[in-house]
């Protein structure tokens, strides 16, 4: 059987879309830009490794990492990078209620245009495939549009009340755990429920537990405000660093088997929400040190200026791999994975370079 599991798209989109990373002063905010940049990277490679790697690479310990890799460092991040946005943008609840369905929309228009060849193959009857799942597949953007929804819905109650945040956050996180597997049927309710909580294959980022992730970032926020600055001395940093990494490493082995089962990480339990929060922390701290040591790095700066482009990036790099891997689906030899990575990064940082400079172009071609 034919099954073209489509997941974590969108992640770099999301953030992007709604809050550009501004500080108090208006300038952009490095640290997110690069994290964003690394994500849709790592993005790239997973993708890769999922849809045109073989069965033997996909479950190698290399696939395995690779399927880590486009987790945690990923969706989480994205979603906290979010939530603490949400915080900090100060927009009204029904700006912030437009938005989310604004991305509730893009949602299935991406969902559209990843599928495309899939669609076509399947209307010419060379694939007997349900469409539904493909169309209405729960990624990111999905879960973004919700979570916006729902926090500029309970803003209005909780105002910055850093007890009730905190308490919704973890009863969201704990919540999954509660929901049973159920036979999946194919009913309109089975559609609708997998967006919130139901474990379907094409439910990838339900509403419990990831809406935990947007709200941990809008509680760091809130403690940020009200009880502590956030700039640190890099000593206090490194200090904090060290002490994150201690339980990081001590459960890594945990976080790594949740990570590589796909099921259990779109459905994942608290404790790996915790753990979660833990990685992200570390992962923040060790980008911002490298984005000091390192600020003109070559590296560095493609990474900023993807993250700077994100939506196109993302959106470019899923076009060309989604419509690919009706092709090439779960063939391509491990040692010529590298070789597609390349070519889909390189095309896709070709394709965002001329979209970004359009306006040019077009003035060029309307003098001649």
């Amino acid at each position: 059987m034919f099954e073209l599991h489509l997941h974590k798209r969108a992640i770099p989109y999301v953030c992007n879309l709604i809050f550009p990373n501004l500080d108090m002063t208006g300038k952009r905010l490095i640290l997110p830009d690069v994290l964003k940049g690394v994500a849709v990277v790592l993005m790239i490679q997973v993708h890769i490794t999922e849809l045109f790697a073989t069965e033997a690479f996909y479950n190698s310990m290399a696939g395995r990492i690779s399927l880590f890799l486009g987790g945690v460092p990923a969706a989480p991040v994205f979603m906290a990078v979010m939530g603490y946005f949400i915080a900090k943008s100060g927009s009204g609840t029904m700006l912030l209620i437009m938005r989310g369905m604004k991305l509730i929309v893009y949602g299935f228009l991406l969902n559209i245009g990843l599928n495309l060849h899939l669609f076509y193959r399947i209307l010419m009857g060379e694939l007997a495939l349900d469409p539904l799942p493909y169309l209405f597949g729960v990624d990111i953007l999905f879960l973004a549009g919700l979570s916006i929804i729902v926090i500029a819905s309970l803003r209005l109650a909780f105002r910055e009340n850093l007890i009730l945040w905190l308490l919704i956050m973890l009863i969201t996180a704990f919540a999954a755990s509660q929901f049973t597997s159920e036979n999946i049927e194919n009913t309109w309710r089975t559609y609708v429920l997998a967006y919130f909580y139901k474990a379907t294959w094409w439910s990838y980022f339900p509403l419990i537990p990831w809406l935990a992730y947007p709200l941990a970032g809008y509680c760091l926020k809130l403690i940020s405000y009200k009880y502590f600055n956030l700039e640190f001395s890099n000593r206090k940093l490194a200090i904090t660093a060290f002490l994150i990494l201690i339980p990081v490493l001590v459960f890594f082995p945990y976080g790594f088997i949740i990570s590589t089962d796909l099921q259990a990480y779109y459905h994942h339990s608290i404790t790996y929400f915790l753990w979660a929060l833990l990685f992200i922390g570390l992962w923040a701290i060790v980008f911002y040190m490298l984005i000091i040591y390192l600020p003109e790095n070559p590296v560095m700066k493609f990474l900023q200026w993807t993250g700077l482009n994100v939506t196109a990036f993302y959106v470019f790099q899923w076009l060309i791999i989604g419509n690919l891997a009706t092709v090439v689906y779960k063939t391509v030899e491990p040692e010529f994975l590298f070789l597609w990575f390349a070519c889909v990064l390189a095309a896709s940082a070709t394709l965002v370079w001329l979209w970004t400079n359009r306006k040019k172009w077009i003035k060029i071609f309307e003098n001649h």
